[in-house]
Protein backbone atom coordinates (compact mmCIF):
# COMPACT_ATOMS: atom_id res chain seq x y z
CA UNK A 1 0.00 0.00 0.00
CA UNK A 2 1.16 3.49 -0.64
CA UNK A 3 -0.08 6.56 0.59
CA UNK A 4 0.69 9.78 -1.66
CA UNK A 5 2.37 13.08 0.13
CA UNK A 6 -0.68 14.69 1.24
CA UNK A 7 -1.73 11.92 3.03
CA UNK A 8 1.72 11.24 4.48
CA UNK A 9 1.47 14.85 5.87
CA UNK A 10 -1.39 14.92 6.94
CA UNK A 11 -1.14 11.85 9.37
CA UNK A 12 2.39 12.87 10.44
CA UNK A 13 1.73 15.90 11.19
CA UNK A 14 4.79 17.26 8.49
CA UNK A 15 3.99 19.45 5.94
CA UNK A 16 4.45 18.45 2.55
CA UNK A 17 7.29 21.14 1.93
CA UNK A 18 9.00 19.37 4.57
CA UNK A 19 8.73 15.92 2.93
CA UNK A 20 10.06 17.31 -0.36
CA UNK A 21 13.08 19.37 1.35
CA UNK A 22 13.38 15.76 3.43
CA UNK A 23 13.43 14.04 -0.50
CA UNK A 24 15.97 16.87 -2.08
CA UNK A 25 18.32 16.39 0.68
CA UNK A 26 18.06 12.10 0.59
CA UNK A 27 17.04 12.02 3.94
CA UNK A 28 13.85 10.72 2.80
CA UNK A 29 13.25 9.73 -0.91
CA UNK A 30 9.70 8.56 -1.39
CA UNK A 31 8.97 5.00 -2.76
CA UNK A 32 8.30 6.28 -5.85
CA UNK A 33 7.20 9.03 -7.53
CA UNK A 34 3.98 8.93 -10.09
CA UNK A 35 2.61 11.29 -13.06
CA UNK A 36 3.24 14.72 -12.23
CA UNK A 37 5.96 14.26 -10.25
CA UNK A 38 3.62 13.66 -7.34
CA UNK A 39 5.71 11.54 -4.47
CA UNK A 40 4.20 8.22 -3.07
CA UNK A 41 5.33 6.49 0.30
CA UNK A 42 4.89 2.85 1.28
CA UNK A 43 5.23 1.54 5.26
CA UNK A 44 9.49 1.57 4.72
CA UNK A 45 9.54 5.03 4.36
CA UNK A 46 6.59 6.01 7.15
CA UNK A 47 8.94 3.94 9.43
CA UNK A 48 11.98 5.84 8.53
CA UNK A 49 9.72 8.94 8.64
CA UNK A 50 8.79 8.16 12.59
CA UNK A 51 12.54 7.83 13.23
CA UNK A 52 13.24 10.95 12.12
CA UNK A 53 10.66 12.98 13.95
CA UNK A 54 12.05 10.92 16.73
CA UNK A 55 15.12 12.11 17.03
CA UNK A 56 13.98 15.50 16.22
CA UNK A 57 12.06 15.87 19.09
CA UNK A 58 14.72 14.57 21.18
CA UNK A 59 17.36 17.87 19.40
CA UNK A 60 19.17 16.42 16.95
CA UNK A 61 19.79 17.96 13.55
CA UNK A 62 19.00 16.75 10.53
CA UNK A 63 22.87 15.97 9.23
CA UNK A 64 23.01 13.56 12.89
CA UNK A 65 20.19 12.27 11.63
CA UNK A 66 21.19 11.35 8.40
CA UNK A 67 24.72 9.52 9.80
CA UNK A 68 22.45 7.64 12.13
CA UNK A 69 19.71 6.54 10.36
CA UNK A 70 22.67 5.55 7.55
CA UNK A 71 24.81 3.55 10.25
CA UNK A 72 21.70 1.71 11.30
CA UNK A 73 21.15 -1.98 10.00
CA UNK A 74 18.37 -3.63 11.95
CA UNK A 75 14.99 -1.37 12.07
CA UNK A 76 13.58 -3.17 15.17
CA UNK A 77 16.87 -1.96 17.25
CA UNK A 78 17.18 0.73 15.84
CA UNK A 79 13.38 1.86 17.19
CA UNK A 80 14.05 0.24 20.75
CA UNK A 81 16.91 2.79 21.00
CA UNK A 82 14.77 5.48 20.14
CA UNK A 83 12.55 4.04 22.69
CA UNK A 84 15.28 4.52 25.33
CA UNK A 85 15.89 7.76 24.19
CA UNK A 86 12.60 8.95 25.04
CA UNK A 87 12.28 7.32 28.21
CA UNK A 88 15.56 9.01 29.23
CA UNK A 89 13.99 12.23 27.93
CA UNK A 90 10.80 11.77 29.37
CA UNK A 91 12.33 11.49 33.04
CA UNK A 92 14.73 14.68 32.67
CA UNK A 93 11.39 16.32 31.17
CA UNK A 94 9.87 14.83 34.88
CA UNK A 95 12.78 16.23 36.81
CA UNK A 96 12.99 19.72 35.17
CA UNK A 97 8.92 19.94 35.99
CA UNK A 98 9.67 19.15 39.09
CA UNK A 99 12.48 21.80 39.55
CA UNK A 100 10.14 24.73 38.14
CA UNK A 101 7.50 23.35 40.27
CA UNK A 102 9.61 24.08 43.43
CA UNK A 103 10.78 27.50 42.26
CA UNK A 104 7.03 28.47 41.70
CA UNK A 105 6.18 27.59 45.21
CA UNK A 106 9.21 29.55 46.21
CA UNK A 107 8.30 32.78 44.41
CA UNK A 108 4.73 32.17 45.44
CA UNK A 109 5.95 32.52 49.27
CA UNK A 110 8.07 35.33 48.74
CA UNK A 111 5.18 37.43 47.08
CA UNK A 112 2.73 36.82 50.29
CA UNK A 113 5.92 37.27 52.57
CA UNK A 114 6.38 40.56 51.03
CA UNK A 115 10.22 40.21 50.47
CA UNK A 116 11.79 41.27 47.40
CA UNK A 117 14.09 38.09 46.30
CA UNK A 118 13.14 34.31 46.82
CA UNK A 119 15.64 31.94 49.05
CA UNK A 120 16.65 29.89 47.93
CA UNK A 121 17.42 26.66 50.57
CA UNK A 122 19.02 24.40 47.31
CA UNK A 123 20.55 26.35 45.11
CA UNK A 124 21.22 23.43 42.51
CA UNK A 125 17.82 22.77 42.35
CA UNK A 126 17.71 25.50 39.73
CA UNK A 127 19.11 23.81 37.44
CA UNK A 128 18.15 20.23 38.59
CA UNK A 129 17.49 18.24 35.22
CA UNK A 130 19.27 20.91 32.96
CA UNK A 131 23.02 19.21 32.35
CA UNK A 132 24.71 21.64 30.44
CA UNK A 133 25.14 18.64 27.38
CA UNK A 134 21.86 18.27 27.17
CA UNK A 135 20.72 21.61 27.00
CA UNK A 136 23.49 22.21 24.52
CA UNK A 137 21.78 19.66 22.04
CA UNK A 138 20.84 23.16 19.91
CA UNK A 139 24.28 23.56 18.94
CA UNK A 140 24.34 20.92 16.06
CA UNK A 141 25.89 23.11 14.20
CA UNK A 142 29.40 22.95 16.57
CA UNK A 143 29.97 19.15 17.00
CA UNK A 144 33.04 19.44 18.50
CA UNK A 145 32.03 21.33 21.22
CA UNK A 146 28.85 19.53 22.10
CA UNK A 147 30.99 16.16 21.70
CA UNK A 148 33.84 17.66 24.04
CA UNK A 149 31.40 18.85 26.80
CA UNK A 150 29.22 15.30 26.39
CA UNK A 151 32.17 13.32 27.20
CA UNK A 152 34.00 15.32 29.95
CA UNK A 153 30.47 15.27 31.94
CA UNK A 154 29.16 11.53 30.57
CA UNK A 155 31.93 10.11 33.68
CA UNK A 156 30.57 12.84 36.35
CA UNK A 157 29.95 11.44 39.86
CA UNK A 158 26.55 12.59 41.42
CA UNK A 159 28.44 14.86 43.57
CA UNK A 160 30.52 16.56 40.57
CA UNK A 161 26.63 16.94 39.00
CA UNK A 162 25.53 18.52 42.29
CA UNK A 163 28.63 20.43 43.02
CA UNK A 164 28.11 21.61 38.87
CA UNK A 165 24.58 22.90 39.53
CA UNK A 166 25.45 24.98 42.81
CA UNK A 167 28.24 26.66 40.60
CA UNK A 168 26.24 27.29 38.06
CA UNK A 169 23.21 28.60 40.13
CA UNK A 170 25.86 30.74 42.03
CA UNK A 171 27.17 32.24 38.64
CA UNK A 172 23.71 33.51 37.64
CA UNK A 173 22.90 34.91 41.14
CA UNK A 174 26.45 36.59 41.06
CA UNK A 175 25.32 37.79 37.66
CA UNK A 176 21.51 38.69 38.49
CA UNK A 177 23.00 40.88 41.39
CA UNK A 178 24.77 43.22 39.11
CA UNK A 179 21.93 43.60 36.70
CA UNK A 180 20.11 44.77 40.04
CA UNK A 181 22.61 47.27 40.13
CA UNK A 182 21.91 48.86 36.31
CA UNK A 183 25.29 47.89 35.28
CA UNK A 184 25.78 47.35 31.30
CA UNK A 185 26.29 44.15 30.07
CA UNK A 186 30.03 45.29 28.95
CA UNK A 187 30.95 46.65 32.13
CA UNK A 188 34.16 45.02 33.71
CA UNK A 189 32.95 43.67 36.45
CA UNK A 190 30.40 41.88 34.41
CA UNK A 191 33.01 41.49 32.20
CA UNK A 192 34.85 39.64 34.84
CA UNK A 193 32.02 37.00 35.63
CA UNK A 194 31.76 35.67 31.87
CA UNK A 195 35.68 35.49 32.21
CA UNK A 196 35.20 32.91 34.95
CA UNK A 197 32.56 30.84 32.89
CA UNK A 198 34.55 31.19 29.73
CA UNK A 199 37.14 29.73 31.62
CA UNK A 200 35.36 26.84 33.20
CA UNK A 201 34.26 25.93 29.88
CA UNK A 202 37.71 26.39 28.47
CA UNK A 203 39.09 23.61 31.23
CA UNK A 204 36.74 21.29 29.05
CA UNK A 205 37.96 22.82 25.69
CA UNK A 206 38.56 26.65 24.28
CA UNK A 207 35.38 27.72 22.61
CA UNK A 208 35.42 30.06 19.50
CA UNK A 209 33.99 33.65 19.30
CA UNK A 210 31.41 31.78 16.69
CA UNK A 211 30.60 29.24 19.46
CA UNK A 212 30.65 30.95 22.44
CA UNK A 213 27.67 33.41 20.70
CA UNK A 214 25.88 30.28 19.69
CA UNK A 215 25.69 29.44 23.95
CA UNK A 216 24.87 32.88 24.57
CA UNK A 217 21.97 32.57 22.12
CA UNK A 218 20.70 29.43 24.07
CA UNK A 219 20.35 31.45 27.33
CA UNK A 220 17.45 32.97 25.38
CA UNK A 221 16.35 30.67 23.03
CA UNK A 222 17.02 27.33 24.78
CA UNK A 223 13.34 26.99 27.01
CA UNK A 224 14.92 24.97 29.86
CA UNK A 225 18.09 27.87 30.46
CA UNK A 226 15.83 30.40 30.09
CA UNK A 227 13.45 28.98 32.88
CA UNK A 228 15.98 28.77 35.08
CA UNK A 229 17.82 32.23 34.18
CA UNK A 230 14.56 33.87 34.57
CA UNK A 231 13.97 32.17 37.57
CA UNK A 232 16.74 33.81 39.14
CA UNK A 233 15.58 37.54 37.80
CA UNK A 234 13.67 38.28 35.23
CA UNK A 235 15.40 39.71 31.97
CA UNK A 236 18.57 37.48 33.01
CA UNK A 237 19.04 35.33 30.24
CA UNK A 238 18.84 38.64 27.88
CA UNK A 239 21.59 40.10 30.19
CA UNK A 240 23.59 37.19 30.18
CA UNK A 241 23.46 36.46 26.19
CA UNK A 242 24.27 40.22 25.73
CA UNK A 243 27.70 39.93 28.13
CA UNK A 244 28.55 36.80 26.30
CA UNK A 245 28.04 39.28 23.03
CA UNK A 246 30.34 41.57 24.31
CA UNK A 247 32.92 39.11 25.98
CA UNK A 248 32.98 37.11 22.24
CA UNK A 249 33.41 41.06 20.61
CA UNK A 250 36.39 41.95 22.79
CA UNK A 251 38.17 38.84 23.71
CA UNK A 252 37.73 35.95 21.68
CA UNK A 253 38.84 35.77 17.95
Amino acid sequence: MAWPIAEVARMSGVTARTLRHYDEIGLLPPAWIGTGGHRYYEQRQLLRLQQILVLRALGLGLPEIDRILAAQVDELQALRGHHRRLLAERDRLNALAGTVARTITELEQSRKDGTDMITISRPENLFEGIGPARCMKVLHDFPDLVGAIEQHTSAWTEAEIEADERERTAQMIRLAELLATGKPANADEVQAEIDTQYRTLARIRAATAEEYRAIGRTCVENEHWHAAYESIAPGLATYQRAAIEAYAATRLH
